[in-house]
């Protein structure tokens, strides 16, 4: 690839690079004219005085105004004369343009000129001539609008009218191409049909580049032939679109695989991005590019040495968007956008608000699942687990060691080439965040071509658990103040320039822009929440409210809230409310959740309009994204609950706690009923199962799961009513609970139903409520007996279940009028649970050798299977599966601190360690049975003498004592002293 570049003396000159040294360019868009400058032109020196020169020039000056040292035109960076040159660059072209830092699109036929100086009236009318512009009607400017990231417009006078996300509504008419595909999605999410619509009014100088100006846009490979004409081109085209189809086609992902990935799947990184950076007005590239300039991340990006960056920060300095910028910068360099490519970016947005993306766990899933994405092999991984345990796998208390060993094995997978993997927001890990930062530590040391960036608040607790040495550093943004506040100075500029009501008062602009950025002290989200408010301030008033803002962020949240606080009539109440339910809720809710929950009155709790209307007004303090309500930013939260606990909670949380309990049972009194999807077949599978539409569960989902942790999170005295015998829990369970049990399979969230239920029995005094207890210890019973069932066919909740529990289960007694009428005949089955509480089954063979966890947590069991298996002692679900044992495993057992499974064991002649053998026995040493505690291995012989091993410090013989049998045979264990 060949780029321009300026030289001392003001002229051009061009410089071939090989794709992996390629530095950062920019590119220009345009309608070719009839007088370019082309590449002969600059070998010779001359077409100076071609009118296509000033294109060359302005491309120039634009990009070193951007800090871009180097450029590329069309026009003169392809040496046409040379075939094969030609023909390379027609099939890289879609991948220069989409790994270009800038792409500028010059409109000749478009000015930004006024038409009578002076004249408001006649305001400069470049929006039709943009509507109009030759540029949307030409065949190679498709893929020169889609392939970059960043695409900015401008006028015949070199005066930028604005970036296609700016104008993406415009560009959206004129072109009928989706906002979708304009912001970057892959374009293998839209039809081939749909592509090729895009191109259907386009025209072409030749015609056989109709055909070969889609080749990027389909990843496809086409040698041109110029003069074979468009029918051909077109034939030849689609015939190699097909054979591409056929070949995935072929190798399409199994539906195992296919299963695995959408239980890993807790939420997709990309649309967390997507949604972050329209919460905060978008993602501007000035604000961002002083990072990519820094010698700290070049140092991190060129040196195979420099594994782990770490970006540090207070709140609010824009830590996130520094992010997604580095994530944009990186994309078109791998596999998330650039199919050929060898490198795989993954990452992961932690907050701290929403309990899906706040713990060490969902960040190994989303990790996950964004390199599985790219690179689908990657899966077999994900498989050797999850075939054993399921979705389980993913979710119970062993899903962290589970995962981390996938996680590990994927990076040290020798296919890959290289991998960067991002963390944003590690402060808002709030479970398991030591593992995590362990975690990074040690694959940040498996190879060079693992490189990690983590951002953080400046907490003590992560700089001494990241061990920075030469391949780990950090950047402080504290340290780099003068490159945060020139960046958030350019982003006040956008944002105001952008501010509809001052539109037309420059110097009032000008004015503002100085307030903002002198009071917003180098914060981007101060500036961003005074921006917002002065959207819907008259231009007689901005001044008064500028000066009547605080500097710094607490002072700010606090006239925040005493404005909500000053609302008329009974607003300050109602915003109160959505305020401390939004708070206390274990993730963001819908807002159809946030009307069920916040004991809004019934008419505006119905209504989205309502809520709508009623988040609008709690200050900036909340953002609705998909019709979900964020927090603007995790500080927001901590002020609420730190710095105004008693202004938003007058009565305490416990009682907002109460309320949303109470608020939840009545929601789903009123919506659970029997089949609520319209499944009618008994056998229906859950795989197979689509909401329905409009979804009856869409406002009870967060109730479903999280009833049991608000009604906990009370205080004792609230509940005692509730928690009664015939008390309204009691009733609940009575009238719901198998109601409740379809619900949580239709979301896929059994499990958690287990486990809330067994907590709440843990919680009871049997003594204060005796028939309460007795029904929630069956009801417990019940769904682990019949879990499978009920995760395979959410409708065997009232079949199966029922029928195959004891006739005295309180749960079927209370349930017998919901078993179909067509069980004519009901098995005869046993009148009480008996002492079986579950059966594990998965073993081949005889099982030999069982132990539970220290904390009773999880079972571990041998068998002559040569297997392994990892037990949840709660649920019954299989964890784990290892393998590779050359006989029966008969002794199995937990390491003291329960975190990991006992793996001394006798391997034939040899005592290994896992699979590894570290000691050889003679053959009078060799046991017939034996019994592991940490490092300490008890051998029993035929002999009758029994052999104490202890290897901690090296293999070393304890003692030998004789037995007075004969021999020793069966299994031996030993108690912890």
């Amino acid at each position: 690839m060949r780029l321009l570049q300026y030289n001392s003396d003001g002229n051009f000159s061009l410089t071939e690079f090989f794709d992996n040294a390629i530095p950062e360019y920019a590119i220009l868009s345009h309608r070719w004219g009839t007088e370019e400058a082309t590449f002969e032109d600059l070998q010779k020196g001359i077409g100076r005085k071609k009118a296509g020169y000033e294109k060359i020039r302005f491309c120039g000056e634009q990009a070193r105004g951007d800090g871009l040292k180097y450029f590329w035109v069309d026009t003169c960076c392809i040496d046409k004369s040379s075939s094969t040159e030609l023909a390379e660059a027609l099939n890289s072209m879609f991948r220069w343009y989409r790994n270009a830092a800038r792409c500028y699109v010059y409109l000749f036929d478009v000015s930004a000129v006024k038409q009578k100086a002076g004249d408001t009236s006649t305001e400069c009318t470049w929006e039709s001539a943009f509507r109009d512009s030759e540029w949307f009607t030409r065949g190679w400017t498709l893929q020169e609008l889609l392939a970059p990231r960043a695409v900015e417009f401008f006028s015949q006078q070199g005066k930028r009218l604005g970036d296609k996300e700016i104008l993406g509504r415009q560009i959206q008419e004129v072109t009928g191409i989706p906002i979708s595909a304009l912001e970057g999605a892959p374009l293998s999410q839209f039809s081939i049909e749909e592509r090729l619509s895009w191109a259907e009014n386009r025209q072409t100088t030749r015609p056989e580049d109709k055909a070969y100006s889609l080749l990027g846009m389909f990843g496809i490979h086409l040698l041109p032939i110029y003069g074979e004409g468009k029918e051909h081109a077109f034939r030849r085209l689609k015939k190699e679109i097909q054979n591409s189809l056929t070949e995935a086609e072929q190798n399409p992902p199994d539906p195992q695989s296919r299963s695995c990935i959408q239980d890993l799947r807790i939420t997709d990184p990309r649309e967390d991005k997507k949604r972050i950076e329209d919460t905060k007005g978008g993602l501007l590239r000035e604000s961002y590019r002083w990072i990519l300039e820094h010698p700290d991340i070049q140092q991190w990006r060129d040196d195979k040495r420099s594994r782990l960056l770490w970006i540090k920060g207070d709140p609010g300095k824009g830590k996130t968007m520094l992010i997604c910028g580095i994530i944009d910068e990186l994309s078109p360099l791998t596999k998330l956008r650039d199919e050929e490519a060898t490198t795989l970016l993954s990452y992961f947005f932690c907050q701290a608000t929403d309990s899906r993306i706040n713990n060490a766990t969902a960040v190994l899933r989303g990790l996950i699942y964004l390199l599985v994405d790219q690179q689908p092999l990657l899966v077999s991984h994900v498989r050797e687990k999850y075939d054993d345990a399921g979705k389980v796998l993913f979710e119970d208390a062993n899903a962290w060691v589970a995962l981390s060993e996938i996680f590990v094995s994927i990076l040290q997978d020798p296919n890959l080439k290289s991998i960067y993997l991002i963390i944003d927001a590690l402060d808002e890990c709030e479970m398991n965040l030591y593992q995590l930062l362990d975690l990074i530590n040690r694959t940040a040391s498996i190879s060079p071509r693992v490189k990690w960036i983590v951002s953080s608040r400046n907490q003590p607790d992560i700089e001494s658990r990241l061990r920075l040495n030469d391949t780990q550093m950090r950047l402080r943004l504290e340290l780099n103040e003068e490159r945060v506040s020139r960046a958030v100075e350019l982003f006040v500029n956008l944002k105001v320039s952008q501010l509809p009501l001052i539109a037309d008062d420059s110097a009032l602009q000008e004015t503002v822009r100085g307030q903002i950025y002198a009071k917003a002290s180098g914060t981007f989200l101060w500036a961003a929440l005074v921006l917002k408010e002065l959207e819907s301030v008259e231009s007689w008033d901005v001044l008064d409210v500028l000066q009547d803002m605080p500097p710094d962020l607490e002072p700010l949240y606090d006239r925040m809230l005493r404005q909500v606080e000053q609302l008329q009539r009974k607003d300050p109440e109602f915003c109160r409310l959505v305020l401390s339910t939004i708070t206390l809720a274990y993730r963001p809710l819908h807002l159809l959740e946030v009307g069920a929950l916040s004991d809004l009155p019934e008419k505006k709790s119905t209504n989205l309009d309502s809520v709508m209307k009623v988040i609008n007004k709690c200050g900036s303090f909340l953002a609705v994204r998909a019709n979900r309500a964020y927090f603007i930013h995790q500080s927001a939260k901590d002020f609420l609950l730190e710095k105004a606990l008693d202004r938003v909670f007058p009565s305490g949380k416990a009682k907002v706690n109460y309320t949303m309990f109470l608020r939840s049972r009545e929601v789903m009194s009123r919506t659970l009923r029997c089949d609520m999807y319209g499944l009618f077949a008994p056998g229906f599978p859950i795989g197979e199962v689509e909401p329905a539409c409009p979804d009856p569960l869409a406002a009870v989902q967060y109730s479903c799961l999280y009833w049991i942790d608000h009604l906990l999170d009370c205080d004792r005295g609230h509940t005692t009513d509730e928690l009664k015998d015939d008390g309204s829990v009691h009733r609940f369970l009575r009238a719901s609970y198998i109601h409740w049990l379809e619900a949580l399979s239709l979301l896929r969230s059994l499990p958690d139903g287990i486990v809330m239920i067994a907590k709440l029995e843990n919680w009871l005094k049997a003594d204060e409520c005796h028939y309460l207890h007795a029904f929630i210890h069956d009801a417990r019973r019940f769904v682990v007996y019949n879990r499978s069932v009920i995760e395979q066919a959410p409708l065997q909740s009232y079949c199966s279940a029922l029928v195959f529990s004891p006739e005295k289960s309180l749960v079927r007694v209370a349930f017998e009028k919901c078993i179909p009428h067509w069980i004519l005949q009901k098995p005869k089955v046993p009148a009480n649970w008996n002492a079986l509480l579950q059966t594990l089954e998965g073993h081949s063979r005889a099982v030999c050798s069982v132990a539970f966890s220290p904390d009773g947590k999880q079972v571990v069991s041998g068998s002559e299977d040569k297997t392994v298996r990892l037990w949840d002692a709660a649920t019954g679900a299989p964890l784990q599966t290892l393998e590779g044992y050359s006989r029966a495993v008969c002794s199995v057992a937990f390491s003291p601190d329960g975190k990991l499974l006992q793996t001394l064991r006798v391997s034939s002649q040899w005592i290994a360690d896992g699979t590894a053998n570290i000691l050889w026995l003679p053959s009078e040493y060799r046991p017939t049975c034996e019994a592991a505690w940490d490092k300490t291995l008890v051998l029993g012989h035929s002999s009758g003498n029994i052999s104490f091993l202890q290897l901690k410090q090296g293999p070393k013989l304890i003692r030998r004592t004789r037995h007075k049998v004969a021999g020793i045979q069966g299994a031996l264990t030993v108690a912890p002293l």
